[in-house]
């Protein structure tokens, strides 16, 4: 399966991005707004149109930081947000990254991963937080009926994939989901064991 970097510009080219609901979700943007310390160093991952690192930056946390390897999906979010400090966002793959964060945030970007991936994500993850570091977002809590991406699962799969690097906050079907998606996107908020196994 293509999924390359030709693959996803292609996608933001031809607007074929379903999975970007035009805003910050609401969990998301809930979760953001009761964190006090705005100095941790947060990444937002396949970050596509970036709305929740425009809104945390907006909220004050300069330390937030774009990631996407989609280097078309980039230059939308710059057109976007021109504001946005340059050195805060970084075209590169996900897995050639190496700084390290106190927060990484998930919309949409584990489920873009083919499941024969996702050890080798989780394991991603847990190399670029800090030790006692947070993983937190949102998951698709069901499978879809097409070849995808997105790729979903389900909370059983999810937990035994996380358990070898995470401590479970939280990790529940969210309860304020966008309508469209309501009972269908679990809420987590996971936090790097300090001897992370993988």
């Amino acid at each position: 399966m293509d999924l390359s970097e030709q693959y996803w510009n292609g996608q933001y080219t031809s607007k074929e991005i379903r999975w970007d609901i035009g805003y910050v979700s609401t969990p998301l943007k809930e979760y953001f707004d009761q964190i006090e310390n705005k100095d941790i160093r947060i990444l937002v991952p396949g970050a596509g149109s970036a709305w929740e690192a425009e809104y945390l930056y907006q909220l004050g946390f300069k330390n937030t930081y774009v990631l996407d390897f989609s280097e078309e999906a980039i230059a939308k979010f710059i057109n976007r947000c021109s504001w946005f400090p340059k050195s805060n966002i970084i075209h590169q793959d996900f897995f050639k990254h190496n700084f390290t964060y106190d927060l990484i945030v998930e919309q949409t970007f584990f489920s873009s991963f083919h499941p024969l991936s996702r050890r080798d994500f989780v394991k991603q993850v847990c190399r670029l937080l800090n030790n006692r570091g947070k993983y937190m977002g949102l998951l698709f809590n069901h499978e879809f009926t097409f070849n995808g991406p997105p790729f979903g699962s389900n909370i059983h799969e999810y937990r035994q994939l996380f358990k070898p690097c995470f401590e479970f906050e939280v990790f529940e079907i969210s309860t304020n989901s966008i309508k469209p998606r309501r009972g269908r996107e679990i809420f987590m908020l996971l936090r790097k064991k300090i001897t992370a196994n993988f």
